[in-house]
């Protein structure tokens, strides 16, 4: 587990505190989150989460417990010195949970602990069911784990088909050994996501980020041939205004500043909490298509975080140093640690349908050990680009996996007959030719999906 304080490479340091399957989840769902660096600690009781608790706040921004019990226990042995947030159960996980009682046990009568009444009925109503009995803990909410199990044993003997819903680990382990019925309500990825951003936006450095300048430097790729192929100055003049108002354009969209600094370099201001969000955490820039489309023309982009006006702007330099020397048409961002984040993409985040809903081919799909989410992916990717021949390399970066897991699966889909090939990419490193592949269940699925769509309008 990577360690730093937070002051190192200008991230936050997040103490994270649970059960170790909690941790585990915790530390995935992290890694949407590149300005958190983790301090991970996994613990069995609330003795250990105080302990970890203070020994942790020496060195992190803000502290996360992924039990709210284990919170209460901290709570009542240490005096906090940064931010603290719990994963509440009250999302989708407490919805599976349920789910999953229904499904198993049935929902006659319930006996509850760590989860707001308020919630549980909701999302009773949500599944359509009335219980005839529910029982929510009422102890106070520091009471020990001892008295919440001893809650659920006596709702048990009370009415025999009484069914456990406890956020607690160590209870619903004694539960299982006990043989009798529960459900260990955990959070899911989403919960997690919801309180990690919670948890972002209450640190001090996430505020003071929020309002720290970024500067952007703009230049149009191969300006002065463009200028010098005109036949009039007319012309030219035309071109500048058509890209300074599309520039202008993005510009307002961060409510930033934009200076024309001549010679087809442009220079713009903005804070750093709108261009995140903009960009959607640095994932998208759409003027880079934009002005393409509009104008013919490419930019080259470079982007600049720091400590300071002058920080950001040398920044901003080494970023589109870095986009002139790719080639052109493309953006990286220097952060104030100097690290790079790009090439930025140019257009939005693949959105695919998870909903294929074509049973032959699914069934298709199933024996050639395809999931209708790679279905979707590639549907997506052919509306997209309107391409059906891939090669493997091509596959595996659509649906990101590796270039041996595609290999794979495309001999799958060869035998299956879902894909043909239909040709040789020629490369020019030494190597063999790399295979075509003819994406032939994916253009027969749209052509399903498009002719009612088709009737439909003739009949209309």
């Amino acid at each position: 587990m990577n360690e730093q304080k937070s002051a190192r490479g200008g991230g936050i340091a997040i103490g994270v505190i649970g059960p170790s399957i909690l941790v585990q989840r915790t530390e995935e769902a992290l890694k949407s989150f590149p300005s958190f660096i983790p301090f991970l600690r996994t613990c069995r009781s609330r003795e250990e989460a105080a302990t970890q608790a203070e020994e942790l706040m020496r060195d992190v921004e803000v502290l996360l417990f992924c039990e709210y019990h284990l919170y209460i226990g901290a709570k009542e042995r240490v005096s906090f010195t940064v931010p603290v947030h719990t994963v509440p159960l009250m999302g989708t996980g407490l919805y599976r949970s349920l789910f999953r009682l229904k499904s198993l046990f049935g929902l006659k009568s319930l006996s509850i602990d760590s989860v707001s009444e308020n919630y549980v009925e909701q999302m009773l109503g949500e599944l359509g069911e009335r219980p005839e009995e529910i029982r929510f803990f009422s102890g106070p909410s520091h009471a020990g784990e001892k008295e919440i199990l001893r809650f659920h044993q006596e709702s048990r003997r009370n009415r025999g088909g009484t069914v456990v819903l406890t956020g607690i680990r160590p209870v619903a382990e004694v539960l299982d050994h006990a043989g009798i019925p529960h459900e260990w309500v955990t959070p899911t990825h989403q919960d997690l996501i919801v309180a990690l951003e919670r948890a972002l936006l209450s640190t001090q450095t996430r505020r003071n980020k929020e309002a720290q300048i970024v500067v952007g430097v703009i230049q149009i790729d191969g300006y002065r041939g463009s200028l010098d192929s005109f036949s009039s100055q007319h012309e030219a003049q035309r071109l500048e205004l058509d890209l300074h108002r599309t520039i202008l354009d993005y510009v307002q969209q961060l409510d930033g500043h934009l200076t024309n600094l001549g010679g087809g370099e442009y220079l713009f201001f903005t804070t750093r909490g709108i261009f995140e969000r903009e960009t959607r955490g640095y994932k998208f820039i759409p003027l880079l298509q934009d002005t393409k489309r509009s104008t013919g023309h490419s930019l080259s982009i470079g982007i600049g975080f720091g400590r300071s006006a002058t920080d950001a702007g040398s920044h901003a330099k080494l970023a589109l140093r870095q986009s002139k020397e790719s080639g052109g048409n493309i953006c990286f961002i220097v952060r104030e640690d100097r690290s790079v984040i790009g090439p930025v993409a140019m257009t939005p985040p693949v959105i695919y349908d998870l909903s294929v809903t074509d049973a032959r081919l699914l069934e298709e799909a199933e024996k050639a050990g395809m999931s209708a989410t790679y279905i979707g992916k590639l549907i997506a990717q052919i509306n997209r680009y309107d391409k059906i021949d891939y090669t493997a390399h091509e596959l595996a970066s659509v649906l990101g996996i590796t270039v041996r897991s595609a290999h794979r699966i495309l001999v799958q889909w060869l035998d299956a007959e879902l894909v043909e090939i239909v040709g040789e990419e020629k490369i020019s490193t030494k190597g063999r030719p790399r295979q075509i592949y003819r994406l032939t269940f994916v253009r027969d699925q749209m052509w399903r999906q498009a002719v009612p769509a088709r009737e439909g309008k003739i009949r209309k």
